[in-house]
């Protein structure tokens, strides 16, 4: 984009952002960040519960719905783009086939990505061949009913916005009340079960969470991307937090950010799709988590380690300094250096030689630990690279000592007696 370009498209995409770009602009913004953020929020617990897939079906499910609520209010002499009849149509097909697939999943034999690749395809099959046939019917406006699939936002009405914000504050509100029985059915639900939830019914209850979102979002996303927004938002808050509420919170944050930027970035730049800038958005937040979250983001696992591998060959370089053997590995070598333990000509320093009598003394310490206190747990801990002083005592280490200093004494005595 050339400079003179550039200015016009960011002076645009600020006023879309501060909601001065018009009266539909700010209608799409605010209603695509309401519908990120109720996305976000159910996502979470879709995705704790690993059900990603049947809000998949969920969503493929609402094509034969909205297909045939069109040709009922159609043929009733009604305006057959009616936004609530659309979504009510497209719900009660999506129930459908949410019930279809819990129905094959517990009463037949048949696994549950089973279950929901059969509702999904025969769904969206039937779907596509209603609209197929809504082409032909000699009734008007049948024209944008596939905007559906990918979701438009052309011409939305102050009603259609009105209807998106108010589902997506029931969904949100949902969120909250259920939130403590769907995080107990999230992580076990057989525990869940002996405090008197009942799973199936809180399965439904996330599932049809899911079905609100899928339903809201056909207008801005569409059916197809929809999918993305319950989903990767509450997969970029994992890498940030691993307590449930924050994940909540952060997935909801994520789901609106993308909702509202990627609608502004579409207002500001015409040719651009709002629902597929919005998935686009979302995933630029997931990357840029997988990156640089310091919880589980690549560059804080390639430092962290970094920092093992560094503690790894210090305390080999020690050990080898402390029983007199040659230290051969050049990174062995420049981490003594580093840390001043050893001179540039390879001889310990005063603190290297501390350290090295150090490292074995703890050494002989866990090994005495492990053969005198059989399962003790503290022995199982040894991992060779934490410092004794954060596992034990000062007691439990001075009782070490009173049984390992004798030994020492009688291998010296023993060593001097051979020469």
């Amino acid at each position: 984009m050339t400079g003179d370009a550039a200015n016009p498209f960011l002076r645009l995409l600020f006023d879309a952002l501060l909601l001065q770009g018009g009266f539909n602009t700010a209608l799409v913004t605010v209603g695509a960040g309401l519908l990120g953020l109720a996305a976000g929020a159910a996502g979470a617990f879709i995705f704790l519960r690993k059900r990603s897939l049947v809000s998949d079906a969920v969503s493929h499910a609402t094509l034969p719905g909205i297909c045939l609520a069109f040709i009922v209010m159609a043929y009733a002499g009604g305006d057959g783009r009616w936004l609530p009849g659309l979504l009510l149509g497209s719900a009660l097909t999506a129930a459908i086939g949410l019930y279809l697939v819990d129905w094959m999943t517990h009463a037949t034999r048949l696994s549950q990505d089973a279950a929901i690749g059969a509702v999904l395809s025969v769904f969206f099959g039937f779907g596509i061949v209603l609209l197929t046939v809504i082409q032909t019917l000699n009734v008007g406006r049948q024209a944008g009913l596939d905007t559906f699939l990918l979701g438009s936002t052309a011409g939305m009405l102050r009603s259609e916005a009105t209807t998106i914000a108010a589902a997506a504050a029931v969904s949100a509100a949902c969120v909250y009340a259920l939130r403590r029985p769907m995080t107990l059915v999230a992580f076990d639900p057989a525990f869940a079960a002996t405090t008197g939830v009942n799973v199936r019914r809180t399965d439904l209850a996330i599932m049809g969470l899911a079905l609100l979102v899928t339903v809201i979002g056909l207008k801005i996303v569409g059916l197809v991307l929809i999918v993305a927004l319950l989903i990767i938002p509450a997969a970029t808050a994992r890498f940030w937090t691993d307590q449930v509420e924050q994940l909540i919170l952060i997935a909801a944050g994520a789901g609106a950010a993308a909702g509202y930027v990627g609608a502004a970035l579409s207002a500001a730049a015409d040719k651009l799709p709002t629902g597929p800038i919005i998935v686009l958005m979302s995933f630029a937040l997931f990357a840029v988590s997988l990156l640089v979250s310091p919880l589980r983001g690549v560059l804080a696992s390639a430092a962290r380690r970094r920092r093992f591998q560094r503690r790894v060959h210090a305390r080999q370089g020690l050990l080898a300094m402390a029983r007199g053997e040659p230290i051969y590995d050049p990174l062995t070598l420049r981490i003594l250096k580093r840390d001043g333990l050893i001179r540039p000509d390879g001889v310990a320093t005063l603190d290297g030689r501390a350290a090295a009598s150090k490292a074995l003394r703890d050494e002989a310490r866990w090994e005495l630990l492990r053969r005198s206190s059989g399962e003790n747990p503290l022995a199982e801990r040894y991992d060779g690279l934490t410092p004794i002083e954060e596992v034990m005592t000062q007691d439990q280490i001075a009782a070490l000592d009173a049984q390992l200093t004798p030994r020492l004494t009688a291998g010296q005595d023993e060593a001097g007696s051979s020469e």
